[in-house]
């Protein structure tokens, strides 16, 4: 089971290192992509009228997801860190700010202290992933972006095809 996994593991590094080879375009990773991307999309939905504005709105948030998902499974708090980057990112202009622990504020936790106490928190705020080294394939962002989109595509078709079945 172990030589299964790092066979996966070993495959997994060289095709990022093909798809670098192909395209060596990088984004940013701990979510700054998708928080970057999230806030064009709501600002470009302020600018389209009607029913359509709710869809394109819908995707902004089915983007923050991405983010949120990246904070809980790294144990932080998936809303105040998604509004903490979020907020940096509108505030700064900087499209390079995700989820993180900022190193500047970092606590370390000291076990023979009471939990309670504030100097034995490990405090998380958003970072900027240049700084950190953090980045992920452009090529690879694109594909997931891509792939989820025709799901969803799909899905809708198949939830039209259901509902007009139904009322026939």
């Amino acid at each position: 089971m172990i030589v299964e996994e790092a066979k996966r593991s070993l495959h997994d590094a060289m095709c990022v290192v093909r798809n670098l080879i192909r395209d060596n375009r990088v984004v940013y990773g701990g979510g700054a992509a998708e928080i970057s991307c999230s806030l064009s999309v709501n600002k470009h939905a302020s600018t389209v009228t009607g029913v359509d504005q709710y869809a394109i709105r819908a995707f902004a948030d089915a983007l923050d997801d991405i983010p949120m998902a990246l904070a809980e499974n790294s144990g932080l708090d998936p809303i105040e860190e998604l509004a903490s980057a979020k907020s940096q990112q509108a505030k700064d202009g900087n499209h390079l700010i995700g989820l993180g622990i900022g190193v500047e504020n970092q606590k370390l936790v000291n076990n023979n202290k009471n939990e309670d106490e504030d100097d034995n928190t490990i405090k998380y705020s958003a970072a900027n992933m240049k700084e950190l080294g953090v980045f992920e394939t452009l090529a690879g962002k694109q594909e997931q972006i891509s792939l989820a989109t025709q799901v969803v595509k799909m899905i809708l078709k198949i939830d039209d095809v259901i509902t007009m079945g139904q009322y026939q």
